[in-house]
């Protein structure tokens, strides 16, 4: 059991640290580029079609590409902030989950229009942030169940004090 704990904890700190540095770099990337990130056709993709789905115009997709840069890097915070306080021996796995789950569903969008442009290099980075980010999910949420029946099990083995 052990050895999976450690497995287990390694592979979310990977996971955690991964989307720290890779969506923090692409939000601030897109922060400091003149255009907010929409001068790269193919990596904007997502906030095209999802410009066209909301019929919005050219400030339209401005705003939505500035929302989305700020979104990634507001992941990229929680999951970095995650790590550092899994680092001090703290576990506060909402964090990481609500961070993944926002993770999920921008992958899922971009993963829906790199499959609508027919991208299969933006096809092929959206499926494994999208798995990586349903992975991690998952072993938060075993994480968290696991310590919920640790703290059951503790109750039931003390004994109650008058």
């Amino acid at each position: 059991m052990r050895k999976t704990s450690i497995v287990r904890v390694a592979t979310i700190l990977a996971i955690a640290l991964y989307f720290a540095l890779v969506w923090g770099f692409a939000g601030l990337q897109a922060f400091t580029s003149s255009h907010l990130g929409l001068e790269d056709v193919w990596r904007s993709q997502t906030i095209f079609v999802l410009g066209h789905v909301f019929n919005f115009g050219p400030l339209g997709l401005v705003k939505l590409a500035a929302f989305l840069a700020a979104v990634k890097l507001v992941a990229a915070a929680f999951c970095g902030l995650y790590a550092l306080d899994r680092a001090r021996g703290r576990m506060r796995s909402e964090l990481l989950e609500g961070a993944l789950i926002i993770i999920a569903a921008i992958a899922a969008a971009d993963w829906a229009s790199a499959l609508w442009s027919h991208s299969n290099e933006l096809f092929r980075e959206s499926t494994m942030n999208l798995a990586l980010a349903t992975v991690g999910i998952a072993l938060c949420m075993v994480e968290r169940a696991l310590d919920h029946a640790d703290d059951g099990e503790a109750a039931r083995v003390l004994p109650e004090v008058a």
